[in-house]
């Protein structure tokens, strides 16, 4: 099993920044991947961004150029600027491995 612990989400106006947060604990393989999903209300849940545990990051279209996701251990770290209000979601982050396991979603309004 792996826990994820997410923190970081709240509520901005647009073009300002988050980080949010997510650190796996558990039973953690040496090659893995973590990142995030979003899910707005209505939509389906998407792909974010993700980082391999040798640091190789993806990339939605939607975020690229505004969002970073980064690594430190087995803590995940998404920096988000130029926040828009089509960012307004539930973040989830998600860590994969043999199996894929979900941390409970942190809310991000991006709202004036």
């Amino acid at each position: 099993q792996v826990q994820l612990l997410e923190s970081g989400g709240g509520l901005v106006q647009p073009g300002g920044s988050l980080r949010l947060s997510c650190a796996a604990s558990g039973r953690i393989f040496s090659v893995y991947s973590m990142g995030w999903y979003r899910q707005a209300p209505g939509k389906q849940r998407e792909a974010v961004a993700s980082i391999t545990s040798n640091d190789r990051a993806n990339y939605s279209e939607s975020v690229k150029g505004r969002f970073t996701i980064s690594r430190d251990k087995n803590t995940v770290y998404l920096q988000m600027n130029g926040l828009k209000p089509e960012d307004t979601a539930v973040y989830y982050c998600h860590y994969r491995g043999v199996k894929m396991f979900w941390g409970q979603g942190t809310q991000v309004t991006v709202s004036a």
